[in-house]
């Protein structure tokens, strides 16, 4: 099968194909389709699957070039990746973040999905393997609302759960043990803002990424409190998060509840919550899949091979 596409204007060819051709070479190593540009005119070739998923994939980054003006090897890898073909970035609104250079929208119907129910209800819980932005749109829709002054503060918060390991045997003060649970959270903020502005708000306490335990007797008001890696919360302490909630408040709860690092004979507290509340109004349920995922491509093959593991047992 061929398909030839007329290119706009030959004037963002380079940023369209990327430096050195490397996104069309993206698009050739990925989809296994051969791809002649010449003058003004992309010609696809391959099998007839392989061309219709390098063209849907080739106008979105048309797309994404015509609407934000940059196209990253980032955003071309995430186009390959989806294999929601239906899904159309254009019926989506950006999210709103501090970097001007940062342009956030879901790239998936499971991300649209979760955005919307975020923002629609007070209480979201999400669930979802690994990759799949439970933890990076949580805190996009937070800094959003922070920008916007719609809320007055955010508050990060993960259990300091070892996953196989022990807190004890890492070096330094209680604050250097528990870092490296919060460092995906630092992770996500300095994508959304410069460091120096991060670093401000967090002094100020506008912006707070604790251990969970320090949430305890605390009533939030005006905040988006997230709640990350909820699976290896306890019932106790899953109660405990839920009850802070106050008024003018979003609360968002994240885990992926295939990896649960609890001791044995432990249920999580977020899967209890889900059991008991999912059916209150006001709370929102949101479940990403393997689908959903926009990290490498091997991240989405792990899972499900992972999952096929899990079925046979």
């Amino acid at each position: 099968m061929e398909v030839t596409i007329q290119l706009e204007s030959s004037e963002k060819q380079l940023e369209l194909f990327g430096p050195g051709d490397s996104y069309l070479r993206l698009l050739r190593q990925s989809l296994s389709v051969k791809i002649t540009a010449r003058q003004k005119k992309l010609t696809f070739s391959g099998k007839e699957k392989d061309v219709n998923k390098a063209v849907e994939v080739f106008k979105k980054m048309q797309n994404q070039l015509h609407r934000h003006h940059s196209l990253t090897i980032e955003d071309v890898s995430a186009f390959i990746r989806s294999r929601d073909s239906e899904f159309n970035t254009e019926n989506t609104e950006a999210i709103s973040v501090y970097s001007h250079r940062k342009i956030i929208e879901p790239s998936t119907k499971g991300q649209a999905k979760y955005i919307q129910t975020m923002l629609s209800n007070d209480l979201t819980f999400c669930i979802g393997p690994a990759g799949t932005g439970k933890t990076y749109l949580a805190v996009a829709i937070a800094v959003s609302m922070l920008k916007k002054r719609q809320i007055r503060r955010i508050v990060l918060a993960r259990p300091a759960v070892e996953a196989g390991e022990k807190l004890g045997f890492l070096p330094g003060d209680l604050q250097a043990k528990v870092n490296p649970y919060l460092r995906p959270l630092f992770d996500a903020l300095e994508d959304m803002m410069d460091f120096t502005q991060m670093r401000k708000l967090i002094d100020l306490d506008i912006i707070e990424i604790i251990p969970l335990a320090f949430m305890r007797g605390r009533t939030l008001n005006e905040a988006v409190i997230i709640c990350d890696e909820a699976q290896n919360t306890s019932a106790l302490q899953m109660l405990m998060v839920l009850t802070r909630l106050g008024h003018g408040s979003k609360m968002i709860i994240t885990g992926d509840i295939t990896q649960i690092d609890l001791e044995p004979g432990q249920k999580s507290g977020m899967v209890e919550a889900i059991e008991i509340l999912r059916r209150i109004k006001g709370i929102g349920y949101v479940e990403l899949n393997q689908k959903d995922i926009v990290r490498h491509r091997l991240v989405q093959n792990i899972v499900q091979a992972y999952k096929k593991k899990n079925k046979k047992s």
